[in-house]
């Protein structure tokens, strides 16, 4: 009798032992929630959608332009070690038609001209003995990153600045890259802070995706002509999927009849008949029509490609926003 009264008191004193360690497992659990949801910003409101970004400052650094012009040269326009303010590299470069006008009406404060500097080569696989020259697919991909980082070492740098970009040939096809992924959102700055972007010879054209100045010449970019074309050196990338996204009420294309790069009719450039087609396109880069877009008219009143892009750019640079200074 004695052992049962001494077990019943033993599993008494158990019972409040028990009950507090679960009472300090359950406010450890709650502990814990409450600490995730403070790591995680604050703890939501019932119906409440996600938290908001960071927001923009009200001012920049003074050394900040108001607005970044950035140029893409075509191929064999520019070289890697070119100096970006003041490209010497190719003093024909078609785009110093375009950037030095706009250096001379505007100061540095108001717009940084900035011609990108990358490889700009192009390479005939077939050619032999070989030609010495990059890759199409790494010139293509340097200019890239080259163009993506100047943007976002900017975007953040300066927060406040807005672009207008422009690109010619192989630059084209670049900038319009950069372009279409600013506009689907992945891109190295805000959409909103494009002001406008202009293609001359894109050899990713396709009609309809961008605004024509001048002449709206039947056939497609080469690389869309030639999509799915794969030799060493040499991808195809064929159209630009949704094209330019936001920026499509902002993207111009420039483009002469009979140019092979931004006009090829499919006839002309097949991925079924490899040597030829690469022998044309490798043609394409320096036949007349594509070296003459400082000379070809775009409009009525005799303007040229680059007194076109050069007028458009002043525009945009006038108009842009002036953003306060620290």
């Amino acid at each position: 009798m004695n052992a049962l009264r001494n077990g019943r008191r033993r599993g008494r004193r158990k019972t409040p032992i028990v009950l507090l360690l679960l009472a300090l497992a359950l406010l450890l659990i709650i502990v814990i929630v409450v600490i995730w949801y403070i790591a995680a910003g604050r703890l939501p409101k019932p119906g409440e959608g996600p938290l908001p970004g960071p927001t923009k400052p009200d001012t920049q650094a003074a050394d900040c332009p108001d607005v970044q012009f950035v140029a893409v040269p075509g191929t064999w326009e520019s070289s890697p070690t070119d100096d970006p303010f003041n490209p010497t590299a190719v003093p024909a470069a078609l785009l110093h038609n375009v950037t030095d006008p706009l250096q001379e009406q505007f100061p540095s404060s108001r717009v940084q001209v900035y011609t990108v500097p990358y490889v700009a080569e192009f390479s005939n696989p077939i050619a032999f003995p070989p030609d010495g020259q990059e890759s199409y697919n790494n010139s293509r991909t340097a200019g890239t990153q080259a163009t993506i980082g100047v943007l976002a070492d900017m975007h953040a740098r300066c927060p406040l600045t807005t672009y207008v970009i422009a690109g010619f040939s192989q630059g084209a096809v670049i900038a319009g890259d950069v372009a279409a992924q600013i506009g689907a959102g992945t891109g190295p700055v805000s959409q909103d802070q494009v002001l406008g972007v202009t293609l001359i010879a894109d050899g990713r054209r396709e009609t309809g995706q961008a605004t024509e100045i001048g002449p709206n010449p039947p056939g497609v970019g080469a690389e869309v002509a030639l999509k799915g074309l794969k030799v060493p050196g040499i991808t195809m990338t064929g159209p630009r999927p949704g094209g330019f996204g936001s920026l499509t009420d902002r993207a111009n294309t420039i483009c002469a009849p009979g140019d092979l790069i931004c006009a090829a009719p499919e006839a002309a450039l097949n991925p079924v008949n490899i040597p030829s087609s690469l022998a044309a396109l490798a043609g394409a880069r320096g036949n007349p029509v594509h070296a003459e877009y400082n000379s070809f008219v775009v409009d009525d009143a005799g303007t040229t490609a680059t007194q076109w892009t050069t007028g458009w750019a002043s525009g945009l640079i006038d108009g842009a926003p002036h953003p306060a200074h620290e």
